[in-house]
């Protein structure tokens, strides 16, 4: 029977079913004994599962993460949990030189089959070096599959999805998205490999293409235009590398118009990505007017709470954007 319950809480049912289900899985990282460590999506678990599984590390991202994939290397499947993800760039030597290399350096013989959780945890004043949003950056190194939920359904079966994968997974969460909340039903694992982009709404004007926390604003936007009597189709990517652009593409045949929406900046963002692998794609007379993007401006994150007001991206703007590429008044 289907429950509802909030992101937060899906992840830590995710973890649950992990730990429960596999003896070769374990947590590791820096505050997870913590009664108030980010959110709901980690409470009690070393209670449940014991210190040796659930293991709470010192500050230092850089040796955490390596013991994982060297954990990773004799057979265990490790996550390491990042509770920002702007510190565990500490760690990018592990993560970008080493697990992610080491199946194509080694002949496949070797496959670092460890999960990174980096968690986007901005806003609050929190300040340039504690605000980013840096999934595009992991996107563009082959060799490992980026994860991006945006549903509660996704926080907890994407997450079993990506510590199952035999490939190394940087799995992206955002504590603005905790608080959502949806019905999900039992568990069915699903190999990683066979995770495809989603509709999450469908319409016929415009396309909106987006990932993680921008799909729930891109999913605001759509409510707000069908207002003006206008559809918008919602396709939430959910999987940055390797992505499936499928079902972006088609909607775009369909419609005519690309909305990209990102959460990060607009230089050699996701957002780029988006319009020129959904424009190689397409036949360009498919195009009614020219594909374009939402995006956090070029510069880094504010102190200030009504800097923040204007820096970070608001649903107003999407629709707003939307509506001029249509050619709409408003």
């Amino acid at each position: 029977m289907a429950s509802k319950v909030n992101y937060g809480n899906a992840l830590l049912q995710g973890f649950e079913y992990l730990l429960s289900n596999y003896p070769e899985v374990f947590v590791i990282g820096q505050g997870l004994w913590s009664p108030w460590y980010v959110g709901s999506s980690m409470t009690d678990l070393e209670k449940k599962f014991g210190k040796d599984r659930v293991i709470d590390t010192p500050v230092s991202e850089q040796a955490c993460t390596g013991t994982a994939i060297g954990a990773s290397l004799a057979g265990y499947k490790p996550v390491v949990v990042h509770p920002r993800i702007d510190f565990m760039l500490l760690a990018v030597d592990q993560i970008v030189n080493q697990a992610a290399k080491w199946h194509h350096m080694l002949g496949g013989s070797a496959s670092p089959a460890v999960t990174i959780r980096g968690i986007i945890n901005r806003g609050g004043e929190q300040g340039a070096q504690h605000s980013q949003a840096l999934h595009s950056w992991f996107a563009h190194v082959p060799g490992l599959r980026v994860v991006v939920p945006a549903t509660p359904a996704d926080a907890r079966d994407l997450l079993i999805s990506s510590v199952l994968c035999e490939s190394p997974v940087l799995f992206i969460d955002d504590r603005w998205l905790y608080e959502q909340e949806e019905e999900i039903g039992k568990v069915v694992e699903v190999p990683l490999e066979d995770v495809d982009s989603a509709i999450r709404v469908e319409g016929g004007d415009i396309t909106l293409v987006a990932s993680g926390y921008s799909v729930l604003q891109a999913m605001e936007a759509a409510e707000a235009m069908r207002q003006d009597k206008i559809a918008a189709e919602v396709i939430d990517l959910r999987v940055l590398n390797p992505v499936n652009w499928e079902k972006a593409v088609s909607s775009v045949e369909k419609t005519g118009h690309l909305l990209a929406i990102d959460g990060g900046w607009t230089n050699c963002g996701m957002a780029a990505e988006i319009i020129a692998a959904v424009s190689e794609r397409i036949d360009r007379k498919t195009l009614q007017a020219a594909p374009a993007r939402v995006t956090l401006t070029d510069s880094p994150a504010p102190t200030s709470g009504p800097l923040e007001e204007l820096y970070y991206t608001k649903t107003q703007e999407i629709v707003s954007r939307a509506l001029r590429m249509l050619g709409a008044q408003h």
